[in-house]
């Protein structure tokens, strides 16, 4: 599933949007902390597209890894669901994590990328990148995460709160 994104700041609501519905297909309840989760991040990989790059971008959600495994009778075959978030953009300058200052408004995208995602990356893609991260359904929040700028993802908690 793919979602071509204008480079105007206003595409990062139609990618939530667009992401949202794509969830639900799937069968995963907008209520959810992995739909949660992957709109936080849509909200950032795009908006790092869209403000970095001033060039369309690409965004894509994927159930990576081939049809769902068989699931034992009555069990929830969505229950071990990855869903993987990509945006795709034409710059080919790397993604940098950031060590955002106490009062800094932005440098918080990619250390939230790497404290949600289970995991994430990066890879050249045609004249551009491709940034992706995939969500487990199952997963359980990481212990001992390797923080970001030295700082642990508890750090984050005001900052999500407040992001919806």
């Amino acid at each position: 599933m793919t979602l071509e994104i204008r480079p105007d700041p206003e595409e990062v609501g139609r990618a939530r949007k667009w992401a949202r519905s794509r969830l639900a297909g799937l069968g995963i309840a907008a209520d959810e902390p992995l739909a949660e989760t992957l709109i936080l991040l849509v909200s950032e990989l795009v908006t790092n597209a869209v403000v970095h790059t001033g060039r369309p971008a690409l965004l894509r959600l994927s159930l990576p890894g081939g049809p769902p495994p068989v699931t034992p009778a009555g069990a929830d075959p969505a229950a071990s669901v990855t869903v993987r978030l990509e945006v795709a953009d034409a710059s080919s300058r790397a993604p940098v994590p950031r060590c955002a200052g106490r009062e800094a408004t932005g440098g918080r995208g990619l250390a939230l990328v790497d404290c949600l995602a289970d995991r994430w990356g990066w890879s050249p893609e045609g004249a551009g990148k491709s940034i992706w991260c995939e969500l487990d359904r199952c997963s359980q929040p990481r212990e001992g995460a390797t923080p970001v700028c030295g700082v642990q993802p508890a750090a984050y908690e005001d900052f999500l709160s407040e992001a919806f």
